[in-house]
Order: structure tokens, then C-alpha cells, then sequence
């Protein structure tokens, strides 16, 4: 079991320790990286004085448009140290280069290995990659490196194609998945159709990554409802990014994300850059600790979150991140409501009777913001879709506008040919 004494320390011992790779990585930085060199100038900053945690507040904060306009700049080390070239999934714009060094790759490999030990994931275990591995994706890449580093085995299968999944669940006894989690909804609907015992092929749980699977108070939320009620593996969240190189994993009690304190600092801030009061949401900002190639300062990643701080049942005393709201920049006002996709994602998984859906957001001739969703149903009539209509009025407020398309014709926007991940939502704004 990896279980670095740093996540069951005292609230001071951590922040002792962060303080102190704090202090390292601002010194590397201003001698290293071209970007924040310039920041530093630009604002008057002495490096000598940010020590503290508290003293981050006196740092202007990285924003995704910084990294867009300046993705080189940010770089630490010349080019022939780059081992990986990995890049963003574009979710709020064009993506961005990230080079890994070999020590990125091996700070990875650990990230990973103690994320899944959070999960239950053990040494000798075998676990199916049913993500990509491959188009500059840094998350598959991860995985891999952090299960060697576990001593667990792997099944690359990739993306999708669930009789595929199925011939090497049944030849390989896989104990654990990592998946998106509506992606088992498709595992289970082709285990039935084919007369597969899923209920009893050994599955001990699964790592879901893309996906929310809980509400804000940790509940199940709809989608991981429907999964449990036909197949009751352990579900286990897992958040992460490119930017950040760090992944924030549930343990068995469902209590949100545990923090690796030795691996990132975290801020979680409002519209003014300022760290919010206790128990209140805002964007989540990270400052990487033991990067070598691209590390980032007071880094906006866009998601709304809120942070934990009570001691787990698990024994760690780490923060724990909460169930993302939503992306800053997709939020919508809508009618005097304010809404974020995952909502109306999980009011949308609540019909079995729909089998796809998108949400396009735009803005009429007023300028204010319009929401269309496209749902493709097995039976479409016109009262499946005022049944989802009072289904919004009753748990978000607000209808938005709810047309009928073909499968196909979803099936194409939600899995475009270059993306890594599905695309419901979309932003015309």
C-alpha cells in the first residue's frame, strides 16, 4: 500500500512542506521560465518574499489565455529534455502543448500509483484501460505509468467497442475498469443483449474519469444511480488535467477527491482572485510543485468547485475536492437562473427513454443567452418531450428549448473524428 505519511500529517506539517517546495519551485521559475521571468518584472514581484501560502495572494494569477498567447514561454527546458509532448482537450479553446521531461514522466507514474491506492487499486491487481492512450493524451499515458509503478497489470483496450471490452473481461478477469462511467451503461446494455453473467465476472469496481458521478453533498447523482441499479461495482471519482499533472481521487468513503499535498498547492478563488470563505465555491487555482518542464503559478483551471477540509475516515487529512459545478466560462443566465451543463446533463440522464443528447448554448437577438438541447430518442413522441420539459421546471426552473434529432446525427457531434473525449456541450456564444 503507497500511503505517503505527508496525507496523515498535521494541517502544519503539510503546509510546512508546501511552503518549503513553494519557495523552490518560485525560485525555478524565475530563473527558468521566460514567461513568469517577465511576470515577475512586469508586476514588481520579488521572488525572496513569497514564502508562505498566504503570500501567494500577492501574485497576479496564469489564466488558460496566458498559456494560448505564450504556451513556449512557459517552457523550462530546452527542447532535447522534452520526452512526451502531450496537449489539452481544448474544452474552452484551442489546445495547448505541454512538454514532459523524463522526471515529469516519473512525478506522473507516483501521481497516479497513490491516486489509485486511494481507490483500492493494489499491487498484483489487473485493471482495463478502456481509455485512449494515443493523440497527445496525457490522461491514458498516466494511468498506464502509474499502474507499473503500482506493480498492477493492465489491458490497453482503448476507447469504446464494447464487444471488445466484454472478450477481454472474459479472457483477462480484469479486477478493476477505468472508464467514462456512462460508457457502462453501454457495457451493461451489450452484456444483456448478449447474455453475459457481467453481475458476476469479477469486476471489483471502476475508476470514472470525465464524468461527474456524485452531487454536491456526495450523493449519487443520476448517472451513477442508473449504473449501481443494474450493476453495484464501487464507483470511484477521479479529477484531473493536462495543466494540472496531478489527479484528485476518491477513496472508498465518496467524500470527494483527495489532495496530494506534495504534488500541487491549491487556491480556490472568486471573481476578484480571492480566496473564498470556508465551505464556498469558486475556481479551483493550482500551483504545480516538482515539475520540471511546465510548471504553473496561481493557475486558473475554469472549474467550479469547492474544497473540504475535515480528516477522512480513510485516515488522510488532506483536502478533498468536492464534485465540479461547472466550468467558469460555461456558465449560463438563463431567464434570471444561473446554470452550468452538468445539471442539465443529469436531469437529461434521468430518461432511459433517451439514448443521446447535446446542449448548445447561444445567444438570440437580444444578446442574452438561449439553451437548445438535441436528444435522439428510441421512441420519440410528443410526450417524452413534455415529460422532460416539466422535468426541468420542477428541478432546474427554467425549459429550455428541446428538439428531437437522429442517432446518427449525434453520434457524429458527440464523438467529432479528432476528439479525445465525448462533446455534449456546445458553446456559440
Amino acid at each position: 500500500m503507497i500511503f505517503p505519511a505527508i496525507e496523515r500529517a498535521s494541517q502544519k506539517a503539510i503546509q510546512a512542506t508546501q511552503e518549503q517546495l513553494l519557495q523552490e519551485v518560485m525560485q525555478y521559475v524565475n530563473t527558468h521560465s521566460e514567461f513568469y521571468k517577465s511576470l515577475f518584472q512586469k508586476n514588481g514581484i520579488v521572488v525572496d518574499h513569497i514564502r508562505t501560502i498566504a503570500d501567494l495572494q500577492q501574485l497576479p494569477v496564469t489564466t488558460k489565455d496566458d498559456l494560448q498567447q505564450h504556451n513556449d514561454a512557459f517552457l523550462c527546458v530546452p527542447k532535447k529534455k522534452i520526452i512526451d509532448y502531450c496537449t489539452t482537450s481544448g474544452t474552452l479553446g484551442d489546445p495547448v502543448t505541454f512538454g514532459l521531461t523524463d522526471k515529469d514522466l516519473d512525478r506522473l507514474a507516483y501521481n497516479e500509483a497513490i491516486s489509485f491506492d486511494c481507490a483500492g487499486i493494489q499491487e498484483g491487481d489487473v485493471v482495463q484501460l478502456m481509455t485512449t492512450i494515443d493523440r497527445r493524451f496525457v490522461a491514458g499515458l498516466a494511468y498506464f505509468l502509474g499502474l507499473r509503478k503500482l506493480g498492477a497489470g493492465v489491458i490497453r483496450v482503448g476507447a469504446g467497442i464494447p464487444q471488445l471490452q466484454w472478450d477481454s473481461i472474459l479472457k483477462y478477469h480484469p479486477d478493476y475498469l477505468i472508464t467514462v462511467p456512462s460508457f457502462l451503461l453501454k457495457l451493461i446494455e451489450f452484456a444483456e443483449n448478449h447474455n453475459i453473467d457481467y453481475k458476476n465476472c469479477g469486476i471489483k469496481g471502476a475508476i470514472c474519469i470525465g464524468e461527474p458521478l456524485r452531487n454536491q453533498d456526495f450523493s449519487k447523482n443520476l448517472l451513477a444511480l442508473k449504473i449501481a441499479e443494474k450493476w453495484d461495482i464501487p464507483l470511484f471519482s477521479t479529477y484531473a488535467s493536462t495543466e494540472m499533472s496531478t489527479a484528485f481521487t476518491e477513496c472508498s468513503a465518496g467524500q470527494g477527491g483527495h489532495h496530494h499535498p506534495e504534488l500541487i498547492i491549491t487556491e480556490v478563488l472568486d471573481d476578484n482572485n480571492q480566496p473564498v470563505a470556508e465551505g464556498q465555491t469558486g475556481e479551483l487555482t493550482i500551483t504545480t510543485l516538482g515539475v520540471e518542464g511546465m510548471p504553473l503559478i496561481r493557475f486558473k483551471t475554469g472549474d467550479i468547485v469547492q474544497l473540504h477540509s475535515t480528516p477522512c475516515t480513510c485516515g488522510r487529512t488532506t483536502q478533498r475536492v468536492g464534485p465540479v459545478v461547472g466550468r467558469k466560462q460555461q456558465m449560463i443566465k438563463y431567464k434570471g437562473t444561473t446554470l452550468y451543463p452538468p445539471a442539465m446533463h443529469d436531469v437529461l440522464n434521468h430518461f432511459d427513454a433517451v439514448e443521446n443528447h447535446v446542449i448548445e448554448i447561444y445567444h438570440n437577438e437580444l444578446g442574452t443567452d438561449e439553451i437548445r438541447i438535441k436528444i435522439a430518442a428510441k421512441v420519440p413522441t410528443e410526450e417524452l418531450l413534455q415529460e422532460i420539459k416539466d422535468y426541468f421546471r420542477a428541478k432546474l426552473r427554467v425549459t429550455p428549448k428541446i428538439e428531437f434529432a437522429s442517432v446518427e446525427a449525434l453520434q457524429q457531434m458527440v464523438f467529432p473524428l479528432l476528439s479525445r473525449k465525448p462533446v455534449r456541450f456546445f458553446d456559440m456564444r
